[in-house]
């Protein structure tokens, strides 16, 4: 009897376990179920082996997603339960989504773009602030905000939107996210259609997988200009003369991945 894909696992006779146990002790190695039949029905199943702290946290991970991920709840309900959570949370059309931990090229591209912000700003009236950091996006026609964590942000209107425990309640001028290949949709689709309608002037998506900058800016709720900047060209701000990132600089010699990402 041939083995075939399941959704629960690898599914194989226990006749053919027999004959190729050292095959099927490899696929759950790499943290796979095999489905063990006999006469047609299932009899066993084997997983890989997780310790008991493993084993905790998997169990909490899994909770937590089910109680939290992907929920629809008002705003207010979002707050309440912010408030009284340790996680990382966005919350985006009336819906919950967690934040992972971000990888060590996702921390290097944001170190590296916040010295180039910083040094820009450092002068200016506007100020800067990266992830994690609350921004209460309040859009057009629609009731209730959305409240997201850009990785890097320039505020220029803090006077009279910082509360007396110091959440600022404003509109950024710019914001900018990077890519992860977990948040790649929410980024490109769900949180510029976001920026837009909020009244945010210009967005900058930074790829580390293709290696490029995209600008947008938006006039009046709506997508005025965008240009998309490639290795060796200079990405340059539409709103802020003279803000500049070189794209090759930003992406030379990032730590080199050697495990796939599980983000």
């Amino acid at each position: 009897m041939a083995s075939s894909a399941y959704r629960e696992g690898l599914v194989i006779s226990a006749t053919e376990l027999k004959q190729n146990l050292g095959k099927y002790l490899d696929v759950v190695e790499q943290q796979n179920d095999v489905v063990i039949t006999k006469n047609g029905g299932k009899i066993a199943r084997l997983t890989p082996y997780v310790t008991d702290i493993e084993q905790y946290f998997l169990v909490r991970e899994r909770a937590l997603d089910y109680q939290y991920g992907g929920k629809k709840v008002s705003y207010e309900e979002f707050m309440q339960i912010y408030e009284k959570s340790t996680l990382r949370m966005e919350f985006i059309n009336g819906e919950i989504h967690l934040l992972a931990s971000p990888a060590l090229r996702h921390q290097e591209i944001l170190g590296r773009l916040h010295l180039i912000f910083h040094g820009y700003f450092q002068s200016k009236s506007c100020r800067v602030y990266f992830a994690p950091f609350d921004v209460h996006f309040r859009k057009r026609e629609i009731k209730e905000p959305d409240v997201m964590q850009p990785d890097l942000m320039v505020a220029c209107d803090l006077e009279n939107n910082v509360t007396e425990k110091g959440r600022y309640m404003g509109t950024p001028s710019l914001v900018l996210e990077i890519l992860s290949d977990g948040t790649r949709s929410k980024d490109m689709i769900d949180k510029l259609n976001t920026y837009r309608l909020s009244g945010v002037q210009e967005y900058w998506i930074v790829d580390p997988r293709q290696e490029n900058i995209i600008i947008y800016s938006f006039e009046d709720c709506e997508i005025g200009k965008y240009k998309t900047f490639e290795a060796g060209a200079a990405a340059q701000s539409i709103l802020f003369a003279g803000l500049t990132v070189e794209v090759s600089d930003l992406f030379h010699e990032l730590v080199v991945q050697t495990v796939p990402a599980s983000d």
